[in-house]
């Protein structure tokens, strides 16, 4: 257990629950101090339920951060093994590439085999937090989705709890009666616990374990501090599925379920759609604010078209950029593998980019004090050539090197005032700098003079 969370037991431990006695807590005061704000500023946010800390005491290697729509954008990347594929070593190695290139939290969503020992050297390596979808564990431990329980389910849930799981997705709101509205869809249901889910409650012609016992997962997270992640069960799969009625009758539930648990000071965000039109990413931010009462949004994507297998990480960081720019709080990334396979290290490292990318552009045009001070900073480190200092503040320094490196590689390019793609003759702005401004003001003078 960290240190400064030592002695935190009893029914409830949770961020919210010292938030709202007043009580600034360590890891309030780490979060106040990357986001440069006051400690104060921040208790308030996370008692009102409008920021999350998502700290479970027994994850000891933990740097808290905060998730909130007044705080800057954070995304969060995925990792795991599947039942084919990757192992405990390749998926701590993700785990480390994600943290190198700036994910703020990593979900653990592995189906295969060797799961708790796979989570467990996670948890011991990661500085950010780490969710996981509990339900995945839960159907490896029996033979087939029909064999699920609530018995189980809750039993996952206070293993991975125990382990150090700092939030867990948690598909509550998918309804029997919400599943008339999937049938007119192209895609039907893409959400793996959706899926599951549904599968389960028309077999068993009974309601959703998770919503029934839902009182339980939050005696769970309370004990534990988990923050759940409200999923999005029947988040839309294609462009033509975004925005039904099935998808908006799921919010509604959220936005009930987030309500609970704020009763119960039990830390809350809620998951978003997939795949959604440009056109309509800002109704959808406006919905979830007023539904479920400014609880962090957590968005994958959304993607917005569907026509680019292969380059997903670009089509969601389109609508990424753009939700975070409306309010949306986490960017849950998108690797060039989406709906093709498990991603490996480098779509890894391409997804972390291109969410931070969106992320910051976010930032920017949220006002952010001091989010611009990077670029601008990187404006004049090009425009003096100083190529190391431009190396030095991109996003992704091993690769611009790299780039630059293909086609002028030796140490005299570094200081030079071109790249490979102007030369000395036509770069723009070596030849601005070489203009002669008093002779142009003579010359701007002269020829005012002929106007007259």
């Amino acid at each position: 257990m960290r240190k400064y969370a030592e002695g935190r037991n009893g029914a409830c431990v949770t961020q919210m629950h010292y938030a709202r006695q007043g009580t600034i807590t360590e890891e309030m005061r780490v979060v106040a101090r990357r986001e440069g704000l006051e400690p104060e500023c921040v208790r308030s946010e996370v008692a009102r339920g409008r920021a999350i800390i998502p700290a479970n005491p027994h994850h000891d290697a933990l740097v808290p951060m905060g998730i909130g729509r007044n705080l800057s954008v954070k995304i969060n990347a995925n990792i795991g093994n599947s039942p084919t594929s990757s192992g405990l070593d390749e998926e701590v190695g993700k785990l480390l590439l994600a943290e190198k290139f700036g994910a703020d939290t990593v979900m653990d969503l592995s189906t295969g085999k060797n799961i708790d020992p796979i989570r467990c050297a996670i948890i011991d390596r990661a500085s950010v937090p780490i969710g996981t979808v509990p339900i995945y564990q839960a159907l490896e431990e029996v033979h087939s989705i029909e064999d699920l329980s609530a018995e189980l389910l809750l039993d996952v849930i206070e293993r991975q709890a125990k382990q150090g799981v700092d939030y867990m997705t948690i598909h509550a709101g998918v309804l029997l009666e919400h599943l008339p509205h999937c049938q007119h869809r192209i895609t039907g249901i893409v959400s793996r616990g959706g899926g599951i889910l549904a599968r389960w409650m028309v077999h068993h012609r009974r309601q959703n374990p998770l919503y029934v016992h839902f009182d339980q997962v939050l005696d769970i997270a309370a004990h534990y501090d988990v923050t759940l992640s409200l999923g999005d069960g029947l988040r839309p799969g294609c462009l033509h599925d975004a925005s039904d009625a099935a998808q908006f009758a799921e919010l509604r539930t959220l936005g009930e379920l987030t309500q609970r648990a704020w009763q119960r000071d039990v830390q809350v965000m809620i998951e978003g759609p997939g795949h959604v039109p440009m056109d309509q990413i800002a109704e959808n931010n406006r919905l979830q604010a007023e539904i479920c009462q400014e609880a962090p949004f957590y968005t994958l994507g959304p993607l917005v078209t569907d026509i680019a297998p292969g380059y997903d990480h670009i089509t969601s960081a389109i609508g990424a950029a753009m939700t975070a720019w409306y309010g949306t709080a986490m960017l849950c990334y998108v690797t060039p593998k989406e709906h093709l396979g498990l991603p490996n290290a480098e779509d890894v490292r391409q997804g972390v980019i291109a969410y931070k990318i969106a992320a910051h552009a976010a930032d920017v045009a949220r006002g952010r004090p001091g989010a611009r001070l990077r670029d601008d900073e990187l404006s004049r480190a090009r425009y003096t050539f100083d190529w190391n200092r431009q190396f030095e503040l991109s996003l992704d320094p091993e690769r611009a090197r790299a780039m630059h490196d293909e086609t002028l590689a030796d140490d005299y390019f570094k200081t030079a005032e071109f790249c490979s793609m102007c030369g000395p003759k036509y770069c723009p702005m070596h030849n601005f700098k070489d203009v002669d401004w008093g002779a142009l003001e003579e010359a701007i003078a002269e020829g005012a003079a002929q106007m007259a």
